[in-house]
Formats: C-alpha cells, structure tokens, sequence
C-alpha cells in the first residue's frame, strides 16, 4: 500500500505545549521537595539525621524524576512510526501494530482521550493523547496532526487502525462543519468510559460501533 502524502515528515503529536508541561513539572518537583523535607524532619526527629535524609530522598526523588520525564515528553509522527521520547525514547510502527485501544484517563478533573497502540519494532506501548476535556472546555490535536495521524492508522496491515482512522476522520469532519465540542466524535466517545476509574481501555470492537453509529 502507498505511503499517504507527508508520511516521511515529522509531524508533533504533542497535545499539551511544551511551556505548559514544563510549567506543570516545576509544580511537581516543588511539591516534591517540600513533601521530601516534610517526610525528612519528621523522620529525623524519629530517628535521627540518617534516616530523615533516607526518608526525604525516597519521598522526594522519584517524584522529580517523574516531573522531569513530564517536562520533556514530546510525541511525534514519521515515516509511519510514531515516538515519544521522555527520559528515554520509545517508537512504534504503525504499520505494523500488534494492538491498539482507545484510553480514558480521568485525572486532576480532566478527561484524556488516547490512542494506545502496542508494536514493533520492540514490543512497545505508546499512548498518543488526541484530545483533553474538563468542564465546558478542551484542547484536541491540531487538524495536520489528526489528519496524519488517520493516515497512517489506515496505512497499516491491522484492520484495527482502519477503525481509529476513521473515528479521526469523523472528528475532522465535525470540525469543520464547526460543531461545538460536546458533539464531536472524541468528546462523545470519552462519555462512553463512566466516571469512578483513573483509567478504563475501550477495545476496537466498541469504538468500532460507536463509529458506525455516527453515520
């Protein structure tokens, strides 16, 4: 099958802006250095100075790690594979995915919608995040990222993809008949994961009904 015009470009797929996770992961590694201090001093006082530093730097530091992973992620398409890269960098090939799912994350107010695909070429699973919403409001990928996102779902051997390719193209449709957000196709699937689970994982099969209902 053809590559789709633009497949060896590097397309972002970052859905948050890299000054807004850094802003969120200098949030985190204060708060984990006050909870580190916090867990230190009153360990100190418990058991002397060893242990309070011991306690402070189990409490503190994988909390900035973490934090620093956060501001360094960045999410990006090319040539059929996407990659995330975080303290290390992790790719899949689209082309060639062994497993892909719709996840509902539901964190901190907000409700994430992402494509989790599982592939080669190391057995890897990546989360693509395609679109966030939190009260009347949200933030979706840009029409250039969807649109090649779709594309390469569609270039792929497993029918699968064909179904989130088209879940994507019925988003861009909706957006440019200019629908308001709580009608578009990423919005109504997410009302489908109830409320009461931090994350819930919607097979293809279901995500394939929701999309045939939308014709």
């Amino acid at each position: 099958m053809a590559e789709p015009d633009g497949a060896d470009q590097r397309t972002a797929l970052d859905l948050l802006p890299g000054a807004v996770l850094r802003r969120r992961a200098l949030m985190v590694s204060a708060g984990a250095v006050l909870f580190g201090v916090i867990f230190g001093v009153a360990f100190g006082l418990a058991g002397g100075w060893l242990v309070g530093l011991i306690a402070a730097v189990v409490v503190g530091v994988p909390l900035v790690v973490l934090a620093a992973a956060e501001a360094r992620r960045h999410c990006w398409l090319r040539g059929g594979v996407v990659f995330v890269r975080a303290l290390g960098t992790r790719s899949v090939d689209l082309r060639h995915a062994t497993g892909m799912e719709l996840l509902i994350t539901h964190v901190r107010g907000a409700t994430v919608v992402g494509v989790l695909v599982t592939g080669p070429p190391k057995g890897k699973t990546i989360n693509v995040a395609v679109a966030t919403y939190a009260g009347g409001g949200g933030r979706e990928l840009d029409i250039l990222a969807l649109r090649r996102l779709a594309d390469a779902l569609a270039a792929g051997s497993d029918t699968n993809g064909l179904v989130f390719a088209e879940l994507l193209v019925a988003q861009l449709r909706a957006e440019a008949r200019g629908e308001a957000g709580e009608a578009r196709p990423l919005y109504r699937v997410a009302a489908m994961a109830p409320g009461g689970r931090l994350t819930q994982r919607i097979p293809s099969d279901a995500v394939g009904k929701f999309v045939a209902s939308l014709d």
